[in-house]
Formats: structure tokens, sequence, C-alpha cells
């Protein structure tokens, strides 16, 4: 039998190898066009995590920069790891040039000072991502990290999608990162962003596969690229078009996903959901269930309510400190007790002024300035907690005395934007101008606000455009007068602010309703997802902070009694001579301006002495859970080589031969006869030359035997054991003579695992 190729098809080969080779570099360069064009798509949804800034040039220029050097490096005939090396360096010194400047040799040479200096960002990036709120602000830290990283990255993908030719490899690592904002911050599927992504690595795919097709090969796969093309148009068109036609979700009572919560002034949707799901069950030994909070929002530019970014230091070291009032103002305590039922958040709803938060599974940090907890490693749901507040309860007189300033704070309470509209100021004065103490004129906008000229509503200010929370928002809403929480809360915060009063607006619940239960001889009440709520607050000296309801129809005005009304026996237990420190484990308090209720301490450190710090565990289990999954393929073809091996016949070892060639990104086609096979191997790929003829031979005479019976399966068996051992070098061979990127691809994600030879994949 001779296996001699004919020269018209040698000729025909060569030439078509020659065109391949020449096309390859003016491919390499659309194949690194689609490669930087998927990062830019994967990188676009981020801007819901962090607000846009100099990063997003940062990632995507420098990724641009990143893959021109390494396809200029690859197109001039040098090594791969030369080109990943150079980029390495680069990125480096880029690095060290934007950010670590001062701290660096000659501005780019990296020293001991600029990796100091980069832990620090990195960690106070960490503080900032576990204490903010989305969008977070792009500040030199966050934007460090985020730039750094995506220069890595882009490292790691130009060796995987253009040397390595693992295009889905890459879409993997693609895909994960335009998944962080929609598992950051929980949010409608951005379908404009799913359409980009999809057809930027419908492009990188066939830009990759365009690569290793023959100019004859791409004439007659036209077709298939052209049904591939349209299956991918397809594709897109349906999931835009059937993803906006179908109902959103929904969550039912006992099924479904857990609620969440947003812990900024965008409560609208939330608030106009159809459904309304039960999230807490409550109770207390308070004459009424109270409000639960989960943050604070001190922060407004005229256009948005920051979230306080503010110092926190672990739950069980005692995060809260006592309550601090004036001399002869009565402080009650009262313990409540809350079960999440379905709340999946970082979050957690607390009564106000909390001294001791006790019961709960994981790490949570006190805020001390708020009074509120929160954790970063931790979640909500499930948790059973108790709260134990000590709430001052000065008589009308003792309020009315007091003055509603605060002499210390770093955070904006006092802060009235430059432009806010002078209908605001106005409006704030006129309504207050017969009142004469600071609470009386709070109390003047209160019922004012909830007075007869004003309605609830959660459509009419959709309707009329102004579902804000700025500064022209709220002139609108003093204007229509009709709207929800948010405009109530705002409104009033910032009319407190124009009569020169220290306010925040807090986020957090309702009071729950009754469901008629008892536990412990205590009435259980059901707080629902419908009764998300936003209300301000007023900070007294003497006092602390004050809350009050503006909103029309819900909740319950602030008003205290005057000190010759009786003083109620309510339930819970009056604190002797005024606040004492809490034995139990504590937690958060707005007292007046004591140290353990200030922000972040300037003296401690780039991130105060007690900063959040970041438990880097959880990050590791991770890395190695992703490791661990990463070597399955490289676990799973090394049994499968045990396997043939452990069969020990003739045609388990040519099986064997074949996988190693398949893995090496061989041809392996049906048509070739297994000499014709071995030959090429030899001559391409660096194969032991006299193992293979043994080789060759073993499985020929099986292949002949086969058809005369008992005599070929017996020759088979025999043969299995040499056969294997000349398999085992053949592969052997290979592997040493192939590239270090074919190899490491061979050996950690071995492609006979899905492709069989002779298959259209495997013959090319």
């Amino acid at each position: 039998m001779s296996t001699r190729e004919s020269p018209g098809r040698s000729r025909r080969g060569l030439r078509s190898r020659l065109a391949r080779d020449a096309a390859a570099p003016r491919r390499d360069g659309v194949l690194t066009l689609a490669l930087w064009l998927s990062i830019v798509a994967s990188v676009a949804p981020l801007l819901s995590v962090v607000a846009a800034g100099t990063w997003l040039l940062g990632v995507t220029t420098g990724a641009a920069v990143l893959l021109g050097i390494g396809y200029g490096i690859r197109r001039a005939g040098l090594a791969s790891g030369v080109a990943t090396a150079v980029q390495a360096g680069l990125w480096l010194l880029g690095t060290t040039l934007f950010f670590f400047t001062d701290d660096a040799l000659l501005w780019v040479i990296p020293t001991g000072d600029v990796v100091h200096e980069a832990t620090l960002q990195v960690q106070q990036a960490s503080n900032e991502i576990l204490v903010g709120v989305a969008p977070l602000e792009p500040t030199s830290a966050v934007t460090f990290v985020l730039v750094a990283a995506m220069g890595l990255l882009t490292i790691a993908l130009d060796h995987v999608v253009v040397t390595a030719r693992m295009p889905l490899l890459g879409a993997v690592a693609l895909i994960a990162v335009w998944l962080i904002p929609a598992i950051a911050v929980p949010s409608a599927v951005n379908a404009i962003g799913f359409a980009l992504l999809a057809a930027a690595l419908l492009f990188l795919i066939r830009a990759e596969t365009r690569t290793r097709e023959a100019p004859a090969v791409e004439r007659r796969s036209a077709g298939v690229a052209a049904v591939a093309a349209t299956i991918g148009v397809v594709a897109i068109v349906a999931a835009l078009v059937g993803g906006s036609a179908l109902p959103p979700p929904t969550v039912t009572a006992g099924a479904g996903l857990p609620a969440s919560i947003d812990p900024t002034l965008e409560l609208g949707d939330d608030l106009r959901q159809r459904s309304d799901v039960p999230v807490l069950s409550v109770r207390s030994d308070a004459p009424t269930l109270p409000y639960l909070r989960v943050t604070t929002l001190s922060g407004f530019d005229g256009a948005v309510w920051q979230p306080d970014r503010l110092r926190s230091v672990p739950l069980e070291e005692g995060g809260f400190g006592p309550v601090e009032v004036a001399e002869g103002v009565r402080v009650t305590e009262y313990r409540t007790n809350v079960t999440v039922e379905q709340l999946n958040s970082v979050y957690l709803p607390v009564s106000f002024p909390a001294v001791s938060v006790t019961g709960l599974d994981g790490q949570w940090r006190a805020v001390p300035f708020s009074r509120t907890v929160r954790t970063g490693q931790s979640n909500t749901q499930g948790q059973e907690y108790e709260i134990v507040t000590h709430v001052p309860r000065p008589t009308l007189e003792q309020i009315q005395a007091a003055d509603a300033r605060l002499a210390e704070s770093r955070v904006g309470v006092y802060a009235l934007p430059a432009g806010t509209p002078l209908s605001i100021v106005r409006t704030a004065q006129e309504v207050t101008a017969g009142a004469v103490t600071d609470y009386d004129k709070l109390v003047a906008l209160q019922d004012w606000f909830r007075g007869p000229e004003f309605s609830y509503s959660l459509n009419a200010p959709v309707a009329e455009g102004f579902d804000g929370t700025g500064s022209d928002a709220v002139a609108d809403f003093l204007e229509v007068k009709s709207g929800y929480c948010v405009h109530f809360a705002g409104a009033f915060a910032l009319m407190a602010r124009a009569l020169d009063m220290p306010s925040r607006i807090a986020i957090g619940f309702l009071p729950g309703s009754y469901t008629g239960e008892r536990v412990d001889d205590e009435r259980v009440g059901e707080v629902t997802t419908s009764q998300l709520h936003a209300w301000p607050e007023v900070y007294f000296t003497g006092i602390g902070w004050v809350p009050f309801e503006p909103t029309k129809s819900l909740g319950v005005a602030t008003d205290f009694p005057a000190e010759t009304e009786p003083v109620p026996d309510d339930g819970g237990t009056d604190v002797a001579d005024g606040p004492t420190p809490s034995t139990a484990p504590t937690s958060a308090s707005p007292a007046p301006s004591t140290a353990p209720d200030r922000p972040i301490d300037d003296e401690a450190g780039p991130l105060g002495e007690s900063a959040a710090t970041v438990d880097f565990g959880p990050y590791f289990v991770a890395l190695g859970t992703v490791l661990l999954v990463a070597m399955l393929p490289l676990l799973a073809g090394a049994v499968r080589r045990r396997w043939l091996r452990a069969r020990g016949d003739a045609p388990s070892a040519w099986r064997y031969l074949q996988d190693a060639a398949i893995d090496l990104g061989m041809h392996v086609p049906a048509s070739e006869s297994p000499r014709a096979f071995g030959a090429r191997l030899v001559a391409e790929g660096s194969a032991d030359a006299a193992a293979m003829r043994r080789l060759v031979a073993v499985i020929e005479r099986a292949s002949y035997a086969a058809a005369t019976g008992a005599a070929g399966a017996s020759g088979a068996s025999a043969d299995g054991p040499d056969a294997f051992a000349d398999a085992v070098a053949v592969r052997a061979a290979m592997l040493a003579a192939a590239d270090g990127g074919v190899r490491a691809r061979a050996l950690l994600l071995p492609r006979s695992l899905v492709v069989r030879p002779g298959s259209a994949f495997a013959a090319g």
C-alpha cells in the first residue's frame, strides 16, 4: 500500500500553507482589534458600579497600548513569550508612572515605597467598596485598582486568545467581568450592553477562526460563516425583543429570591413594584413597633444624597458607645427582636438609637455615627437578632429649650449647595415664620407637609418628570405638592438646612403591622417591601438625632409630651441617672459629638485607626475554587489516558496517540491512513520515528487481522503493552518539541475530551 501523495496535491498543500502564513499577521491584527473591542464591551457595565472618570480612559487606552505592543512584537517574528514579558514590563512602568511617580526612581522604576503605597491603595479601595454604595466615586485608589487589574487581564487575554488561540476561554473571562455589575448592583438586565458584548465575542471567535483558514477553505466556508452570523444576529435580536416583552419577575412570599435594599434615595422603582413581599418579623417591648434603619445620607451635592461612608468597627468589640444626653433627659431601654425572612442585604435593619445588637451569625461591623450595622462577608437572610436601644425621651419643654446644633462634624450635615432654588429657602422661612424655637419650626414644617395641601403619590412625580432627589426635583415637588417619601424627606432636610439646622436622611423600613400573633407575651409585627421608607432627622444638642415624619399619611408624626403630663408606663426600662454603657456587645449611637460618633479619624493613617478592613479569606477560597475548576480538564485528561492504558490493546494505544495529536492542535482526519498519519507526526510534530514505525506496524497488523477473526484479536492483545509503550514515547517527544503555550494548552485544556478523531473539528 502506497502512502505517497501526488506532486500536484503536495504543491497545492504547500501553496495553501504559504498563503495562510502570509495572511497570518494581517489576521492577527483583526484578532487583536476584536479582542480590544471585547474588553471595552465587557468593561462598559462597570459604569453602574463606579462613576465615569479617568479610570475608563485608562482602561480602554491601556488595553489598546498593551495589545498593540503584543501585535507588533509578534509581527516582528519574536517569540510569544517576549511579547508577554514586554507587555508585563510596560504595564509595571506605566502603572508606576501614572500612580506612584513621587515614590518611584526616575518616575517609572518601582521601589519599596511604591510597593507599600500600592498595598495601601488596594486596602483603601477595598474599604471604599466595602462601605460605599454604587455608583462609587472614582477616587485615586479605585482608579488605580481598576486600571491595574484590567491591564493584567489584558495581558493574560492577549496570551490566551492571540498566542494560545483559545478564544472561548478568553470569552469566559470577559463574561465574568461583564457580570460583576449585575452581581454587585442587582438591577434589570442591560440589553444593549448584552448585545454589544455578544456581538464583540462573536467577532472575536470568528476572527480567531479565520486565522487558521486557508483561502480555499475560506471560500468553501463562506456559507457556514453566513449561517453562523445569521444565528448570532437572530439570537441577539431575540434576546433584546423577547427579553423586553417578557413580564418583569415578581417575588412572592415564601418563594423566589429574597428582596434587597437600595441604600440610596432611588426608591421609586422599588415602591412601585406590584408585589408586596414580607421581609421581616418584628416584636418589641416598646409601646409601638419601631422604625428600622439601614443607613443614613448626609452629603448632598445638589443632585444626589450620598450615603455616609464612615468609620466602622467590629460589632463584637463594642461598636456603639453610650447614648449621651443632657442632665434630666429621660432615657428608656427597649428590646426589639427581628427575624429576617426574605431580605438579601449587607445592611442590617436596626432600631434607633441602638447600643447593642446580639445573635448575629457572621462578621458584622457597627457604624458609630449612624448607629447602623453592615457586613462585607455575611448577609441578612435568615438572621435572628436582638437590638437594645436607649431612646431619649425629652419633654416638650426640654426639646424646645435645646438648639438644633452640631458643634463638630466633618460630615456635611449643614451643607446647602450653591444653586439651591431660592423657592426652597423662601418657602422654609414662610412656613416657619410664626415659630420661635428650632423645634417649633421643625414641627411647623412637619405639620405643613402632613396637612391638606399635600398628597401622597407614587405616580404623579413620574408623570411630571421629577422622580429624583436633587434641588430642582424638590422645588418642583413644593409646587406640585404631590410625591412620596423621598420627596417629603428630601424637601424637609433641605428646608431644615435652609434654616441653619443640621439634618440628614435615614433609609429603612416603616413600623410593621401587627399579625395577631404573640411570642413571649409580645405582639408580633410583619414588615413588607412596600414599607421601604425615607425620613429626615435633625440633631439637637443634649438629645441627639431626632427623627421627623413629614410624609403625608405614613408613619407617626414626631411629638413630645409636656412636663405637666403624667409619665406613661409604656414598657421598657428607664435608664437611671441618664444612659449607662451596656454590658452586652454594643452597637451604634447618635450622641452629641463624642469620639465614637466621629467619622474617619485623620490621625489614624490613610484608612483610619479602626477603618473597615477586608477579610481576604473568602477571596482566597474563591481563588482556590477557580483554580480547582480550571484543573478539572487536566484531571479528566489524565483519567482518560489511564483508562485507555488499562484496556491494553492496540486500538486503544492508537487512540491514545490520536488524542495526543488533537490536544496539540494537529489534524486527525478520518481519510488519512495510519502510515501517512504517522509520517506527518514525525515530520510536523517531531514524534519519535522508531517508536512511530513500530506503532504503525502494530495498528496495521491489528486492522488487517481483524478481518480474519480470532487470530487478529490475539495478535492485537499481544501487541498491546508494547504498543502503549511506543504511544507514550511518541506523545512525550511531541510534547517536548511543542511550543510552551501549545504544550500548556494540551495539558490544561485537552481538546480530545470533546473532539473525536475523524470528526469535522479534528479534520481541521
